[in-house]
Formats: structure tokens, C-alpha cells, sequence
């Protein structure tokens, strides 16, 4: 770069990084504000839908009060009507009938005979008063029709210093006595609704059918229409949205929620946002009337919770600003390299649970095993994170899914067969299960025991498996262990049983082949018995090398050295065959246990092998490497070729056994060679895939693990 560019490049830097900044700035202070903005929504609706459940509580609260008196009058009225109306005696049960009913706002109790138009007022602790007061009869339900008795109330009634209700009733046992009660509103609402509390300083108060207050903690509001006193005590506050939320909500007998401005809340004057929810409150059918109760508490009692959140997110939002401008800052002033680092760590923890599911719990998800539930049908109602996570996923993703998320159909089915099971006689069942994952075989052993509740019911299944792989490898090892005992002795005794007349055969062999002329048909013949008789001889020192395998070797070698000198024995014969051989030796490899000429002897067998499976020609794969976590070195070998059946993997490292053609193979390649690398503590695995196995690539995979030097 030169002295030209390298200016303007560096301003157009500085100007990009500084637009950027300032729009991640921009974006992060309003995706902060419409934060505030939508925890200021949900804080308010939260709030609100609590008043919302205090004013439906307070409804009932004052109409079950309401049908109390409703009760109270029919009853007294009942009791009046027995005999004739006589104002002492009648006196009595009302005074009777004050002590029940004076907590409930009852001022007075009008007794009134229908038939003279002649009414009698008690009061408490006096006693029945004559009054001269003009009775409207219509007020009497009874007396007015014919019907069931019924409660009829009275519009709000303004008087000097209080409000009224009247409720009258009439009896149908006796239709000239006609009684009411004359209800203090003010007595009645306030013992209700004084210690109405929303919030720290919210409070309740209620309008009838026309707009007029019944109850106010204002108490100049009182008696008041609500329209007209907010407009004439608060002319400069906007009142639009009271009015219309009394106005089409209320005074339509509406419940709801909602905010308006007020100019007064508790001796605060000024404009003061409120939070106000309403509800209706049934007073009477006939005729009908619904009052209206709110309840409403001031906007500053959430503003408050909120401050505190929002410094906390200002905090944030100030240090993340911080960051930017000093990242920005920093590459402005050393031109090269600027680095911002932001670290949010947000550690939430929930509320622990129970001493004994924790200890449940940690034993659970600490446990290397195959732990899971799983109820009638099959479906799992919990697994361990272990089991989770060896099937590759996480545990919420399988709960409620059926087992064949987890395991192959068949398997699947053969455990659910077992849940039937222990859900039949309520016992513990064990089975061994395997499957194929990739290019293994897995095994596991299973015990599956009921889980009953408290009436001793299998409800769920647990079943708590682990994994016997490694068990049934190390069993076929064991076994193939016992038959390279048994074959070593028998092959050491066969051999010598067969070397000394194989030897005399050999010898006449020679000495007829000299003494017979090259072009005749017995030269031929003898030729063809002393290759054969060679062949022998070759099987005779193979069993013979096997059967000295036994003798103790502590030697160690170079494993890549070992596999360079027998490739530069092969690398004709490769070539020859159209095999292409590709080579990845890891350096750094430490010495293995093993005797450089056997292990050469076991390589080139596998090698032999590689090539026999790849007659039209093919990929050979070589590769070494140590591995850390067992401190062994590995030695793969990778074909391309036809693959091993298998229903015949189980038997390649039987003796004789081959799957060449007859004559062209002995059947001790694999079994000398799982010898020897036994013999020095290795390991020799096999996977091979046919082109029956249309999900796979053909091929076989010959792994040798082997002891290092420490």
C-alpha cells in the first residue's frame, strides 16, 4: 500500500466506524426506551387486571349486602303479617329486627297499612311513630299486582345531608300491610368500601344509573353528578376520557379497565394519570338499576416500582454506550486495530427444590447409564441427561415420544413387550438388547421395574440399562483367546505329525524329479506333487508359527517402520493389481510391544487380504496414529473391495475358515494374526460393508490397537 491510498482509505475507515457506531448507539437506545416503554404496558396491564378483580369482588361484596336486606324485609314482613297490624306489637319486631339491620345503613323502617293509607315510622330504640307522609301504593309490589313477593328499590334519593334508598315490599298473606326499609346509602357503602385498598393509595368509589356519586372518599363529591363536579372543581384538566369511560361504559352496566386524568388522589391536587377499573353492580329488576363501582389508584405507584428497573437497564445501556465509544475511540487513535469485547453473563437460577429430588436428581443425572420412564404405551415420561446425549439430543426434545425415537422398531418393540410385562404382574423384568449405531453393534442389559402409587398400581416403568458392549467384545476375545489355546496345541502336534511324512514325500519327490527327463508327462506329474507337497509344507509352518506364538516376547518396535518396510514389499504387487495406496503416517508415534517380523507377518496378511477383495483394482488406505486417551498407537487398514458378509464376521479368525475360492487360501491368515497381536496385548477390530448394504460404502476396516512403551 502507498503513502497515496493509504489516507483516504484510513478517513473512509474512520467515517465507517463512526456511522456504525452511532446507528448501533441510535438502535440501542430505542430498543431501550420501547423496552421502558412495553414493560410500562405490561406493569400497567397487570396492575389494572388486579383492580379489576378487586371491583368485581367489591360487586358482590355490596349485592350480597343488598340481597341481605332484600331477605331481612320479607322476612320482617312475614312476621308483621301474622296478626293484626297493632303498632306496639309491630314496634317490637322491628326493634328486633334493628339489631340485625342497623349495621347495614337502615335509618328507619315504615310500616304502612294499605287498606287506611296509614303509616307507622320506627327508628331505633324508639318505638312506632305515627307519620303523616303521603304513600304511594305503586311502591308495593304486592299491592300493586297480584304476583309472587318481590323487593322493589327505590332510585338514590338526595335529602339534606344524606342519600337514600328505599326498599318496600308487600305480602301476599296479608294485602293491606305494606313495610319498607329506608336505607342510609353513606351508612351502607362506607363500612364496604372505606378499606378498599389498591396499591398503597388507590381506593373505590361508586356511581348509580344517572352519573351520581354514592360513595367518594372526596366526600364534597357525594350526592354530586360525576360529569358536572370534575368539570366545575377541575376546569383545567382534561376530563374527556372519564366522561367517556362513565358515559358509554359504566352507566351501560360494562365491566373493563382503562386510564384517565384526574385533578385530585389523596390530597395531591394537580394533574394526577390513573389506572381505573370497573365493574357493575345488579341492584334491583324492578324497575332495573345498576350501579357502577371503580376502583383506581394513580399511575405514580408503578412509575416507582419502574425507576428502579429502568436505572438498572440505563446502567447497562450507559456501559454499553461506554464500550462502543471507547472501541471507537481506540482504533480512531492507533489506526490499525481497534477491539471491542462485550461479556453479558445473565445467571438465573430458580427457586431449589425438595432435599430428597435434588439428591434423586443428582444421582440420576450423574449416573453413566441408560435411565429413563416411560408409561403403558411406550411413551417416555422422563430419561437422564446421559441417555439424552447418547442419542444426541437433549431430554425435553424425546419426553412424551415414543421409544422408537430412541432405539430401532424392533428393539422398540421388544421393550415395550417388556413394560407390558412388569405392568401385567407388577415385577422387575432383565433383557439384553442390541442394535447397529454406524458401523458398530450395541449392547445393553436392561432391568425394568414397576413404580407404583399409593394404592400399589403400576402407574409408570423404570428402566435402568447399561452398556455391555465392551463385555461382549472382551467375550468374543475370551473366546477367541481359548480357541488359539486349544489350536496351538493341537496345531504344534498336527504339525510334527505331518512335517516327518510330509519330509519323505518332499525327498523321494526330488530324487524322482533328477531322475527324470524334462519333457515327459511324469516330469509333469512329479512337478505337480512337489508344489503341492510345498503347499503343505507352507500350512505345516503356519501352524507351527502359531504354535510358538506362546513364548514370551518383550520387544518393542517402530510401528511406521514397521509398515514402510513391508509396503516396499507390496508396492509391486499393488501396482501390479491397479491398487492405488494411500499413505497418512503420524510422526511422533512411541515405541509398540511387538516383534517387528510378526507384526511385518500380521501386515502383510491384512494387506494379502486387501488385495484379494479388489480384483478389478481399488483404494488401500493405510493410517497410524496414537491415541492419547488409551495411550495406545492405532494402525488402520481401509479397502475398497467386495467386503465381508456379515453372517461371516463372527468366523474370520477361526482356523481354516476363508471365504476365497477353494485352493487359493489356507484359512490362518487372520486366526495367525489375531494371535500374535494378542500375544503382545493388542486389539484387532473388524467392520465391513457388502453392497448389500445400500446405506454404507463397501469396503473393509481393519483397526489394530496396540501397547506403547512408557
Amino acid at each position: 500500500m502507498n503513502s497515496i491510498d493509504f489516507p483516504r482509505i484510513k478517513k473512509n475507515v474512520l467515517i465507517a466506524c463512526g456511522f456504525f457506531a452511532a446507528a448501533f448507539t441510535a438502535a440501542g437506545a430505542s430498543l431501550w426506551f420501547w423496552s421502558a416503554d412495553r414493560m410500562r404496558e405490561e406493569v400497567a396491564g397487570q396492575f389494572n387486571a388486579e383492580q379489576a378483580v378487586i371491583a368485581e369482588n367489591v360487586s358482590h361484596l355490596i349485592e350480597r349486602e343488598l340481597n341481605t336486606l332484600k331477605k331481612e324485609l320479607s322476612l320482617l314482613s312475614k312476621n308483621i303479617s301474622l296478626q293484626p297490624l297493632d303498632p306496639e306489637s309491630a314496634g317490637e319486631l322491628v326493634q328486633n329486627a334493628f339489631s340485625r339491620l342497623l349495621e347495614s345503613g337502615v335509618r328507619r323502617i315504615i310500616v304502612t297499612d294499605l287498606s287506611s293509607r296509614k303509616s307507622y315510622a320506627c327508628r331505633p330504640h324508639h318505638g312506632m311513630t305515627f307519620i303523616e307522609e303521603n304513600i304511594d301504593t305503586t311502591e308495593f309490589p304486592e299491592a300493586a299486582s297480584d304476583r309472587e313477593q318481590s323487593v322493589r328499590i327505590s332510585e338514590p334519593q338526595v335529602k339534606p345531608g344524606e342519600i337514600t334508598v328505599t326498599l318496600s315490599t308487600g305480602e301476599s298473606g296479608n294485602p293491606s300491610l305494606g313495610l319498607s326499609f329506608e336505607v342510609n346509602v353513606s351508612w351502607f357503602l362506607t363500612p364496604l368500601l372505606k378499606n378498599v385498598r389498591s396499591g398503597k393509595t388507590g381506593y373505590a368509589w361508586i356511581i348509580d344509573q344517572k352519573g351520581m356519586f354514592l360513595f367518594h372518599p372526596r366526600t364534597a363529591f357525594v350526592g354530586k353528578n360525576a360529569f358536572e363536579i370534575r368539570k366545575t372543581t377541575y376546569p383545567d384538566i382534561p376530563l374527556g376520557i372519564i366522561d367517556f369511560i362513565q358515559k358509554e361504559k359504566m352507566l351501560n352496566g360494562r365491566a373493563g379497565t382503562g386510564w384517565y386524568y384526574s385533578g385530585w388522589h389523596r390530597g395531591i391536587t394537580g394533574e394526577v394519570k390513573k389506572l381505573i377499573a370497573y365493574c357493575p353492580v345488579p341492584v334491583s329488576e324492578n324497575p332495573m338499576q345498576k350501579w357502577s363501582v371503580a376502583v383506581v389508584a394513580p399511575t405514580s405507584e408503578i412509575e416507582s416500582a419502574l425507576r428502579k428497573g429502568n436505572f438498572r437497564q440505563s446502567i447497562y445501556f450507559a456501559f454499553i454506550v461506554s464500550v462502543i465509544l471507547v472501541g471507537a475511540t481506540a482504533y480512531v487513535f492507533l489506526e490499525i486495530r481497534w477491539s471491542r469485547i462485550l461479556e453479558i453473563r445473565v445467571d438465573e437460577r430458580t427457586e431449589a427444590l425438595k432435599k430428597s429430588e435434588e439428591k434423586y436428581r443428582s444421582l440420576v443425572e450423574s449416573a453413566e447409564d441408560f435411565i429413563f420412564t416411560v408409561d403403558a404405551g411406550g411413551i417416555l415420561q422422563s430419561l437422564n441427561s446421559f441417555t439424552a446425549n447418547f442419542f444426541g439430543g437433549q431430554t425435553q426434545h424425546f419426553v412424551g415420544k415414543n421409544l422408537s425415537c430412541l432405539f430401532p422398531h424392533d428393539v422398540a418393540a421388544q421393550q415395550l413387550s417388556r413394560v407390558k410385562l412388569v405392568y401385567k404382574y407388577g415385577k422387575s423384568v432383565r433383557d439384553e438388547f442390541s442394535w447397529n449405531m454406524g458401523d458398530y453393534r450395541i449392547w445393553i442389559s436392561a432391568n425394568f421395574m414397576p413404580l407404583k402409587d399409593d394404592e400399589n398400581r403400576v402407574n409408570a416403568v423404570l428402566c435402568i440399562a447399561r452398556d455391555i458392549t465392551e463385555n461382549k467384545n472382551l467375550e468374543k476375545q475370551l473366546i477367541n483367546t481359548e480357541k488359539l489355546a486349544s489350536m496351538g496345541t493341537l496345531a504344534a502336534g498336527v504339525a510334527h505329525e505331518i512335517n516327518n511324512p510330509l519330509g519323505v514325500i518332499l525327498g523321494f519327490c526330488d530324487l524322482l524329479v533328477r531322475k527324470t527327463e524334462r519333457d515327459t508327462q511324469a516330469y509333469e506329474d512329479l512337478k505337480t506333487i512337489e508344489r503341492q507337497g510345498l503347499l503343505c509344507k507352507q500350512v505345516v509352518e503356519n501352524l507351527l508359527s502359531f504354535a510358538r506364538l506362546s513364548e514370551d516376547v518383550s520387544e518393542y518396535c517402530d510401528l511406521n517402520q514397521c509398515l514402510e518396510e513391508i509396503i516396499k514389499v507390496v508396492k509391486h504387487t499393488l501396482g501390479m493389481n491397479n491398487i492405488e495406496l494411500v499413505l497418512d503416517l503420524a510422526g511422533q508415534i512411541p515405541m509398540v510391544a511387538g516383534d517387528s517380523r510378526q507384526l511385518q507377518q500380521v501386515f502383510l496378511n491384512l494387506i494379502n487380504n486387501s488385495v484379494a477383495a479388489m480384483p478389478s483394482g481399488g483404494i488401500l488406505k493405510l493410517k497410524s496414529f496414537f491415541e492419547r486417551s488409551t495411550r495406545r498407537a492405532v494402525a488402520v487398514f481401509a479397502d475398497n473391495g467386495i467386503g465381508i458378509r456379515p453372517e461371516d464376521l463372527d468366523h474370520i479368525y477361526e482356523p481354516f475358515f476363508t471365504t476365497k475360492p477353494e485352493g487359493t487360501g489356507t484359512g490362518l491368515g487372520l486366526f495367525v494374526s489375531y494371535g500374535i497381536i494378542s500375544k503382545f496385548g493388542g486389539t484387532i477390530e473388524c467392520v465391513s460393508h457388502t453392497e448389500e448394504s445400500r446405506d454404507k460404502p463397501k469396503g473393509t476396516i481393519f483397526t489394530i490397537k496396540l501397547s506403547t512403551k512408557s
